[in-house]
């Protein structure tokens, strides 16, 4: 039962250290994300496309908005990710997938 509190712990840590911008982008990404899938069997491979399309907005976010330069930015971005704790990036992927699927269910059941 504790690794289901550290993972609450990390999602929670997540999302209420995250700025608005950064939540705004996520919940984009969520919403496209689940509007495009196309059945639950493919939420392994949207949850996945949807992290990559998440960090790739946060570095476009950083070099346009932050002013950092790209190519300086990107070995830093690549090192955090090297480095990037497993139970962090187990609660990235389920808070995306649970979104997702949220999503993709209200779409599922109002299309009706």
């Amino acid at each position: 039962m504790s690794i289901v509190w550290d993972i609450w712990n990390t999602i929670h840590g997540i999302v209420t250290s995250a700025d608005m911008i950064t939540l705004g982008i996520g919940v984009v990404i969520l919403l496209a994300a689940g509007f495009v899938m196309t059945g639950f069997d493919s939420l392994i491979s949207t949850t996945v496309i949807a992290m990559v399309a998440f960090g790739l907005a946060g570095f476009v976010r950083a070099i346009t908005i932050g002013g950092h330069k790209a190519n300086e930015f990107a070995t830093i971005d690549w090192h955090n990710f090297a480095t990037l704790n497993g139970l962090t990036l187990l609660a990235y992927a389920l808070t995306f997938a649970v979104g997702i699927a949220v999503v993709h269910l209200v779409r599922s059941v109002v299309m009706r």
